[in-house]
């Protein structure tokens, strides 16, 4: 059971939350070009942790669980962080954390009072990570940078980002309104799980 939580594939996910820290200290004392490295190495070992696990057949539970965690806590930390900086708009981070708290409430909800347990990401979903990663990614760049056309191309890509989070964040809500539809005993009150 020790060698299944300690795959290498799940060691580059736990190497993402040492990364957090730092990633913070790193916005809040204006050090972007630090930050702007961490948030990138951090992207890098998400992949090849993905990429490991595949060719390696190293896919574990609890990497499927810590995977999504340690990528939200990065986003949310940038975004809130971004916010609190001036660079990011409040009301997009709001938006960002109240569609990922939407979502975890929902899917506690089903775990609770249901057997239902299919949580697998949308293309949706998917596609509003790149979104907010894109764009976190090229409004620290801009701080680095300093140059007016990254200024705007992030600041559009917030707005993408923003699209893409009302999008991903309907779509899932129709999503599990229908997975519960088909299995009934998803939405029964007191199923074993």
């Amino acid at each position: 059971m020790t060698t299944r939580i300690f795959t290498a594939a799940n060691q580059l996910t736990l190497l993402r939350f040492v990364f957090l820290p730092f990633f913070i200290i790193a916005i809040e004392y204006g050090h972007y070009r630090w930050a702007l490295l961490i948030f990138v190495i951090a992207g890098l070992t998400d992949g090849l942790d993905g990429l490991l696990a595949r060719l390696f057949h190293q896919q574990t539970d609890i990497g499927a669980f810590l995977d999504p965690i340690a990528d939200k806590l990065l986003l949310s930390s940038a975004f809130i962080l971004l916010a609190v900086k001036g660079k990011v708009g409040w009301w997009l981070t709001i938006l960002v954390l109240s569609r990922d708290l939407l979502i975890i409430a929902t899917v506690a909800i089903i775990v609770l009072f249901s057997d239902y347990r299919r949580f697998s990401p949308s293309l949706y979903g998917k596609i509003n990570t790149g979104a907010q990663i894109l764009a976190v990614l090229v409004v620290m760049a801009a701080e680095v940078a300093q140059t007016p056309p990254l200024h705007s191309t992030g600041q559009l890509l917030l707005y993408l980002a923003a699209a893409t989070t009302v999008i991903s964040g309907v779509h899932y809500i129709f999503s599990i309104a229908h997975r519960l539809r088909v299995h009934p005993s998803a939405g029964s009150p007191g199923s074993t799980g």
